[in-house]
């Protein structure tokens, strides 16, 4: 098994730096045949002064240049997903590899203007993008045929607890180019014969729901025998995931603190939203303009649609949106959520929720404070209070401030369970840095154009829990 785990690791290296050579190949062309003559060239003012130009480069210029494209690309491409062979289907790896060679060729573009002091031409910076595109279209195809002919997808045993196995075996099953559940067992069955159920031919255990007193037992037999196991965290194991070990005996103590952001975390969480939003503000004020025209003229009503929505420990504010369903959307009283097709919402609403437009004017309350570019997206109270009925461990979600996008926005959905959500969300908690803000903000901008991840409830659901 370790054997066979290494060759695909290093396969995957391998593949992704050839991926990576071709791209920085195609640039490379770019820069010899157009931009380098460019940036050697000197501009002349009619005055005869020097304005810009004139670089000479030599051997190690040149690969300092092509270097750092390719770090870029590395970095980039690694951040979005898109070297993730055999991990992501090949179309996502595809639409990751888009982004990282957009935001590159961007940074690279400016970065030649730099060194002529002017900014250049960008044709030949799109002809490089379209080319690269094309190859990283063939090659997430190509290395993802190649890797799933190398190695078959996982033959997995399910073991579960009280809870059915449908949602999960749902998921599981969406992945059938690497998943494969050929049996399932209920812990009820009794725990040695799952355990001698475990040595039969699977490549893995899936634990699914099983209650601590069988899964912890479970566990160790499987890593004692070096048998792969997926396990479904529950909310004290995230917890515990984003402790820190001390160091205070020769006992190891996992310390778990009342509040995980940190003061100076705070501090510079919150001068990045304030700048970040007033340059958003000014950047998006063309579109929100042209949104509020579009929403007045097509029915009259209101241009924005202000919504009671709750933040940090529980605090309520008025969240702002572009009014993307009809005015009257709610005149039962009934607090809902978006559903699949569904009819309250009006063709311009469509489109803006679609593109996201509808959500620019939280903007204004990044700004004044009542939320953060990234954490936990604000529920309304009626709907905290249905699933703190159910789930009292909803309200931990609640230390931090509210955000326009968090960790359940980019590795989740809109319909995902509550309860799925809230261990995303506390990951993000546990674990806090200001690198893992700045890493979302760059996953948000590719998941703005994931159309799964706008994917209303059910027809007959209010809220995201699921009916039984």
């Amino acid at each position: 098994m370790k054997n066979v785990e290494s060759a695909k690791r290093i396969l995957v290296l391998f593949l992704g730096f050839v991926g990576l050579g071709m791209q920085t190949a195609v640039y490379a062309f770019f820069w010899f045949k157009t931009y380098y003559p460019i940036v050697a060239a000197t501009r002349i003012s009619q005055d005869g002064y020097v304005l810009g130009g004139g670089l000479k480069l030599y051997f190690r210029g040149h690969l300092l240049i092509l270097g750092i494209y390719f770090i870029l690309l590395l970095f980039f491409s690694n951040t979005y997903g898109g070297l993730k062979i055999g991990y992501l289907k090949p179309m996502d790896v595809f639409f990751s590899q888009i982004f990282a060679l957009f935001m590159v060729n961007f940074i690279s573009y400016f970065q030649i203007s730099l060194l002529r002091n002017w900014l250049v031409t960008v044709t030949p910076m799109v002809m490089i993008f379209l080319i690269q595109l094309a190859i990283s279209f063939l090659w997430a195809y190509a290395t993802n045929g190649l890797y799933m002919k190398i190695f078959r997808p996982r033959r997995l045993l399910l073991v579960s607890g009280i809870y059915p196995v449908d949602d999960i075996t749902h998921k599981f099953n969406m992945r059938k180019d690497k998943y494969d559940i050929v049996k399932s067992m209920n812990i009820s069955e009794g725990i040695e014969k799952i355990y001698e159920e475990c040595l039969g031919n699977y490549d893995g255990v899936i634990i699914w729901d099983v209650p601590s007193q069988y899964r912890n037992g479970l566990v160790k037999y499987c890593y004692g025998r070096n048998i792969r196991i997926y396990v479904m965290p529950k909310i004290t194991d995230v917890l515990l995931k984003g402790s820190t070990q001390l160091h205070l005996f020769d006992t190891p103590v996992l310390l778990l603190r009342e509040y995980a952001i940190k003061v100076e975390q705070r501090a510079i969480k919150r001068v990045i939203d304030i700048v970040l939003s007033l340059l958003l503000i000014i950047l998006s004020s063309p579109v929100m303009l042209i949104t509020a025209i579009a929403i007045k003229l097509y029915d009259g009503g209101p241009v924005l649609y202000k919504q009671v929505r709750c933040t940090q420990n529980r605090r309520e504010f008025k969240i702002m949106k572009f009014r993307s369903m009809r005015v009257d959307a709610e005149k039962d009283g009934v607090a809902r959520l978006a559903s699949k097709n569904d009819s309250r919402i009006t063709p311009i609403g469509k489109f803006i929720r679609k593109c996201r437009i509808d959500e620019l004017p939280q903007l204004f309350n990044i700004l004044v404070g009542d939320m953060a570019f990234i954490g936990p997206r604000p529920e309304r109270p009626e709907i905290i209070a249905q699933y703190l009925e159910e789930m009292p461990e909803f309200a931990f979600r609640m230390k931090v401030k509210a955000g326009l996008a968090g960790y359940a926005q980019v590795y989740g959905k809109y319909n995902t369970t509550p309860y799925d959500k809230l261990k995303l969300d506390l990951t993000y908690i546990e674990n806090y840095s200001v690198w893992l803000d700045i890493k979302l903000m760059l996953l948000t901008v590719k998941i703005l154009f994931t159309p799964d991840s706008t994917e209303g409830v059910d027809d007959n659901q209010i809220t995201a829990q699921k009916n039984a």
